[in-house]
């Protein structure tokens, strides 16, 4: 299920990194910190929703 897991991670981290930074800057925020901190919080973010992900494709709930 790793494997899973981190195949799933390399989309579902980057998409929510760029909502996130998106997000940012529609709100206003356009310098280089608000954008790096939404971009860490989105990979961050990311992590347990690919492991969410990969755990419920395997027990076939999807």
């Amino acid at each position: 299920m790793l494997r899973l897991a981190s195949m799933l991670y390399s989309i579902i981290g980057t998409t929510l990194a760029g909502i996130l930074i998106i997000a940012a800057l529609t709100a206003g925020y356009d310098t280089l910190v608000p954008i790096l901190i939404a971009a860490g919080v989105g990979a961050v973010a990311g992590l347990p929703v690919s492991y969410l992900v990969a755990q419920a494709i395997t027990k076939n709930k999807i």
